[in-house]
């Protein structure tokens, strides 16, 4: 069992706490069951911490080219205001690697300070050592053991990436890829497991040589003077019981801080579903000390969406929270219209929208709960559990929305202009609720 600090939230209102016993207790602790966090070394990377009981950090990924600072410097900024805390570029080629340190300072004069990680594959030894503002500029490196050289040149180019980090201080996530594994690797196994008088399957030995990759690689980045708090690992495969078993191990056979992720996810609910599958259940397991949602946009498609998912992932979990999140019924026979369905997308969008500013004036709203139902079943009891929520009249029911604050009946609406009405309700209890002092800080 594992105690996490968490908003009041139903277990208030069904006390029937008084308003002021709400707002000053804030928080209780309560118990998660089947939850332990597995320890992990911390490792700092800008302002942020990566393990070490910290809560698990949000990342992802830019696919814009790096080479062209403006669009990279875009979409960081709409990565970073969905909530992404690290954000990784890719530094491929001289043109990218020129590029990142004018990127880094167009970001600050911005405003925009979330850390940036350089993503290097093949030639990341020449890179980081020809373009010293790139290497300086850079909040962590990720170094692929797999394509990090090949044969003799493989040790000396995977040591002057680590001397480099060393030099600037800083940390490194050492990433296997199956799609990328060190066939020599592979190969020298296979070859001994063929040998075996109980020789195990190619899929075991797959995963197998993901979890020594790492590991040894961990182990010469420690040899050439790397800290243990300096160094994060993962093991990526995009099926989800090769995930869950390769994680396992890895967290069993060490304490390195873990970056969580199912790579080449897919698109839409297949990657939606299958990275919440995998990750849900190692992070219930407590393994995971940094995610990323590797999603495949839709062709125009808003790159933030992997962000959302991410925080939706650790927030439904109750395991962080980062906006109030809206209970929506799906609707039935008894829902014919579709206007529950309309606002709750309404105002889900809002407060997202919102978030940015919110976050940094009301404090603790993040732990919000709201509600949008459709009709009378369950409408006033799910509007009661939450912090505001609000019933609209289903199929042949009187055409009136009772709105419920703290679990009382606050008002009915009625009339074309629902969803302003609703919007300014809630803007006022922002201010009401959140806008005096400081909720006391998130244990979790």
């Amino acid at each position: 069992m594992q105690r996490l600090w968490l908003g009041l939230g139903r277990w208030a209102k069904m006390q029937r706490f008084s308003q002021q016993s709400y707002r000053t207790a804030a928080y209780i602790m309560i118990e998660i069951p089947n939850y332990s966090r597995r320890p992990s070394v911390g490792v700092r990377v800008g302002p942020i911490t990566i393990g070490g009981n910290h809560p698990v950090v949000v990342q992802s990924m830019t696919n814009t080219d790096t080479a062209d600072a403006a669009s990279t410097v875009k979409q960081v900024q709409q990565l970073a205001a969905a909530g992404s805390e690290l954000v990784r570029i890719t530094v491929n080629t001289e043109e990218a690697a020129a590029q990142v340190g004018r990127i880094r300072g167009m970001l600050d004069t911005l405003g925009c300070r979330v850390p940036l990680i350089g993503d290097f594959h093949y030639n990341g030894h020449l890179l980081l050592t020809k373009y010293p503002d790139c290497a300086d500029a850079l909040a962590k490196y990720r170094i692929n053991p797999g394509n990090v050289g090949f044969g003799r040149k493989r040790d000396g180019q995977f040591s002057t990436m680590i001397e480099v980090a060393i030099k600037y201080n800083k940390p490194v996530r050492i990433g296997v890829n199956w799609g990328s594994l060190d066939e020599s690797l592979v190969v020298s196994m296979m070859d001994e497991n063929a040998k075996s008088p109980n020789p195990r399957s190619a899929a075991e030995i797959t995963r197998e040589a993901l979890i020594q990759s790492a590991l040894l690689s961990a182990a010469r980045a420690e040899e050439l003077g790397m800290r243990r708090d300096q160094i994060v690992l993962s093991c990526k495969v995009s099926g989800v019981q090769d995930l869950i078993g390769v994680y396992s191990e890895l967290a069993r056979r060490c304490d390195y801080a873990l970056h969580l992720g199912l790579t080449e996810a897919g698109m839409g609910s297949k990657g939606i579903v299958a990275s919440t599958a995998s990750m849900g259940y190692l992070l219930q397991g407590g393994i995971g000390d940094t995610i990323r949602v590797s999603l495949t946009p839709e062709p125009g498609g808003d790159r933030s969406k992997e962000v959302v998912v991410a925080q939706e992932i650790l927030q439904t979990m109750g395991l962080r929270a980062f906006t109030p999140l809206v209970t929506a019924c799906p609707g039935c026979g008894r829902t014919t219209s579709t206007v529950f369905q309309e606002l709750a997308e309404d105002i889900q969008a809002y407060v997202r929208t919102q978030m940015p500013i919110w976050k940094n004036t009301y404090p603790g709203v993040e732990e919000m709960t709201l509600a949008v139902m459709g009709c009378v079943v369950n409408g006033p009891g799910e509007s009661k559990h939450a912090n505001i929520g609000i019933s609209l009249p289903g199929t042949g029911e009187a055409p009136a929305a009772p709105v419920f604050v703290d679990g009382e009946k606050f008002t009915t609406l009625r009339g074309e202009r629902i969803a302003e009405e609703f919007k300014a309700l809630l803007n006022n209890y922002v201010v009401s609720h959140y806008g005096q002092g400081t909720s006391p800080a998130s244990a979790h």
